[in-house]
Formats: structure tokens, sequence, C-alpha cells
């Protein structure tokens, strides 16, 4: 029979079941959807392929309208809500680098987070002390950011200071103001002073009077830790001669300093110890740099505490903390003793950053607490970071992004590479299937 016969016969058969039923049967149904579904999305998808710029535009807007929308949410009467805000913007500033968006907006994101600040309590104060820091960073170097650090730091200053305030919530101010400081470049003087206020918070952690360990809980450690790693951060910013000074201002001589900091690696707890280690080695780092006797005749004593921490193996530690202490006091033992200096080298797309020196490596670590997963978005888009790290222009147009392939592109290699695997299987099925027949 005909071709065409045949399907004029089961077109008609069908249609004259269909009469009989009165419907189509819910399979056949469903299956026509599919169909109808899947022809709809291949086609939205190819027309997506050719408008990726169109996209990444609508992208840019939506996430832009969200900001907006958390930023006007920092004035909610809701405490939650208030909370909640201020971590998406935090969320969106790890996330993108928009300088000139936040420029606009700076004092309406300043007055939020002074307001919560001020009223808020735990949480809502941690976030609002998250975010301050992430500002500055966003504005960059200027006035605007120094505008924005003195409108704040009194407050920060207060809040790490309440001790009724929650130990995390201060935690986070403490790092705000250090981190803030650093960027906004203020006085030297001011530094000082700064650095003055935190040891009067971090020294709840030096020995008794009578040469015994303070009782400290793991809440108000976590908060010392805090005060001596954004102390150490303004550190940084001394000149050698500087820090040399400062560690010597006692009339015993500047042993005195470095002994008081070395107190502190005795504490029960190992964000303190941790802490405390760093800031010595970047301490004989700088006053090395001045004079090359610095601690001379009290390095022996020293040296001799470190290499039992880097060699600690007592039980009652977590394994996870040993293993953690042991790797971070041996780096520290190596440049006290040896002069060694860290040696770490940190990729980010065609770039490589070399943490060669405790002041990088502080600088470094200091920017990881406050970007997190977006650090090497920042050193890569952000001209402030990349200023502090020496970094030097940004790379125009980046590597990836010219090497970038779009969805069109990826979709035709896509199919090409399913074609030509299909064929080669094929081949082999029909040659599996001649030695099966013989």
């Amino acid at each position: 029979m005909p071709k065409g016969k045949r399907k004029g016969k089961s077109a008609f058969v069908q249609k004259s079941r269909i009469d009989a039923i009165g419907l189509t049967s819910d399979e056949d149904s469903v299956n026509d959807n599919a169909s109808v579904n899947s022809i709809v999305s291949e086609t939205k998808s190819i027309a997506e392929e050719g408008g990726d710029e169109v996209d990444e535009q609508t992208q840019e807007e939506v996430f832009e309208e969200k900001l907006r929308e958390a930023i006007d949410g920092l004035n909610q009467k809701s405490a939650q809500g208030r909370t909640l805000s201020l971590e998406s913007v935090t969320k969106a500033f790890i996330k993108k680098c928009i300088p000139d968006f936040v420029s606009d907006r700076r004092l309406t994101l300043a007055d939020g987070i002074e307001r919560s600040l001020k009223k808020g309590r735990g949480s809502e104060q941690a976030a609002a002390a998250q975010l301050a820091p992430l500002l500055c960073v966003q504005l960059g170097a200027g006035d605007e950011a120094e505008e924005v650090c003195k409108l704040l730091a009194p407050v920060l200053s207060v809040v790490a200071h309440d001790t009724a305030a929650s130990p995390k919530a201060r935690a986070k101010c403490c790092w705000a103001l250090g981190l803030c400081s650093f960027l906004s470049g203020g006085e030297m003087a001011d530094v000082i002073h700064l650095m003055q206020s935190l040891e009067t918070i971090f020294s709840g952690s030096y020995l008794k009077g009578n040469g015994t360990i303070p009782v400290v809980s793991a809440e108000l450690s976590s908060l010392h830790a805090a005060a001596l790693s954004a102390w150490s951060l303004l550190l940084t910013l001394m000149a050698p001669s500087d820090t040399y000074m400062l560690m010597s201002e006692n009339s015993d001589g500047f042993a005195s300093k470095i002994y008081q900091l070395s107190e502190l690696l005795d504490s029960a707890h190992l964000d303190v110890r941790m802490a405390a280690g760093e800031t010595i080695a970047l301490a004989y780092e700088l006053g090395r740099e001045h004079n090359d006797d610095f601690q001379r005749a009290t390095t022996p004593q020293l040296v001799d505490k470190l290499r039992q921490l880097a060699t600690d193996s007592h039980k009652y530690r977590a394994k996870k903390d040993r293993k953690q202490q042991r790797s971070s006091f041996r780096d520290i033992l190596h440049y006290v003793e040896d002069g060694d200096p860290p040696d770490i080298q940190v990729r980010f797309g065609q770039e490589i950053l070399a943490l060669d020196s405790w002041c990088r490596k502080k600088q470094y670590d200091a920017f990881c607490q406050v970007l997190g997963s977006g650090m090497n978005l920042h050193l890569t888009e952000n001209d402030l970071v990349r200023d502090i790290f020496e970094l030097g222009e940004r790379l125009s147009p980046p590597y990836y992004a010219a090497n970038k392939q779009t969805k069109l592109e990826r979709h035709l290699m896509n199919a090409a590479a399913y074609k030509a695997r299909t064929i080669s299987r094929n081949k082999h099925r029909d040659k599996r299937s001649s030695v099966v027949a013989c």
C-alpha cells in the first residue's frame, strides 16, 4: 500500500479513537506538553545565547535594585529586618566592587550603620560592625573613606569597650576600628591612641600580678584575639624606628613590651596564642629593620617558648588545634631564630600575590577577615586593594574575560562533541555485533 494511504488511514484511526473517547489520555497530554515545553525551552535558550550582553545588563540591574531595597531596609523598625538588611548589603559588597554606586549612598549607609550600633543589640551590632570596613573598602582611598571612618569610629569604640555588649559584637567592632583606621590614612598620633585603647582590651589575657594565667571564657578570648589582631594591623603602619621606640618605651628597656606579648603565649586559648605569636614575629621584623640587634638579649628565652608551641603534643588540646598551632609557630620560630621570612604565593586569575613578609601577611589576613570569599575578586578589580598590595594597574581586558566563551559557543562545542562521541560509539557497537555474529 502506498505510504500516503497508510498515513491517512493511521490519522483516520487516531481521530476516530479520540472521537470515541471524547478526550485525550493523560499520558498523551503529558507527552504533548513535554514536547511543547521542550521546543519553547530550546527556542528560549537559543535567544538567550545570542543575547549574553543583554542578560549581563539585566542581571546588573536586578543586583542594583535588590541592593537598593536592602539599603532602604536599614531604616525599618524591626531589629531582625535591619539585621537581615545589613547582612544582605555585606554580601553584596563582598560579591562585587561597585565604588560609584556606593559613593552616592555612603552617608545613608553610614547613618544606618551608626544607628544600628547605637540602638541595636547583639547580632545587629555585629552585622553593622562587619559592614563598616566593607564600606570603606568600596569607597577606596580618599576623603570619602576618611569621612566615613571619622563618623563611625567613636560609636565603634564605645561598643568595643562596652562590657554589657555581646563579646562577638565587641570583637567585630575591634576589627572594624583597626581596618577603618588602616584604610583612612589618618594621623599617626590617632593610630597610636587607638592602639593604646585596643591594648586595654586584650591586656585582660596578660598574666596576673602573681604570674598566674587568668581564667578567660572562650567568648572573651575571641574578643582579646580580635583586639590584638587589630593592634598588630595598625603596627604595620608604623615606621621601623617608631616600632623600635614603642617596644622600648618602658624604663626597664625595650624587652618589656615583647615580654608582655610573650605572656599571651601561655593563654589557654589557641586564637590568643596564635595572634600573639604573629604579633611578636611582626614586631621582630620591624625592629630588626631598624636595628639588627633588636631583642638579642631576650631572644633565647623567647625561642624556647616558641619551640615548645611548635612541637606541642599535649593530648588535652584538640588534635585540630595542635596541628594548626604547630604549623603556625614553626614559621614564627624560623623567623625569630633564623630570620627566615614567610614565603606564600596567592594565585588569583592570571596574577600572583607574594606574601614575603610578616607585614604583608598580616595585611592580607586582615582583608581576608572582612572580604572572605570575595578576596580574589577585590584583588582583581578593587583599585584600593591593588594599591595596598602593590599589584599595579588592573589588567585590561582581563585574560579570563577575553577568553571566556559565550553560551552559544559552548552550546555548539558541546553539540559537536556529542555528535563525534555518538559516531565513535556506533562504530564500536557495529564491530561488537560482527564479532558476536561470527
